[in-house]
């Protein structure tokens, strides 16, 4: 499914807001799109609603604040995976964005780092 004209103008106000951060980008994926820093994904972004990568160190940030994780149904089954909403301040500041989007990418280079070590 392709994205939608929405779907693209609220990737490049994404992507615009994050610029401090160095050059982001974001590539259409899966009839959305992923949002890069240097080749690493850290957000992902569906259905016009921002997700940043979370692990177990960021993980309680996203659940105090009810933020939901970004899941999927395949086969009938739902998935949950690694990216939880970004909070509505994040989308309306840019200094809050770029708090939120550099805890993603510090998530985004511990993931990298690990899967680097395992293949040592």
């Amino acid at each position: 499914m392709p994205a939608s004209n929405i779907e693209k103008e609220f990737a490049s106000y994404v992507v615009e807001l994050m610029q401090a951060m160095g050059p982001v980008r974001a590539k259409k994926m899966f009839g959305g799109y992923g949002v890069f820093l240097e080749e690493l994904m850290f957000g992902l972004i569906a259905d016009s609603v921002l997700y940043l990568k979370a692990d177990k160190q960021t993980i309680n940030e996203f659940t105090e604040r009810s933020l939901h994780a970004f899941t999927y149904i395949r086969k009938g089954k739902e998935f949950k995976m690694s990216y939880f909403q970004a909070p509505e301040d994040a989308l309306e500041d840019s200094e809050e964005m770029n708090i939120w989007a550099n805890k993603a990418y510090a998530v985004a280079l511990r993931a990298a780092s690990k899967k680097h070590i395992n293949t040592l």
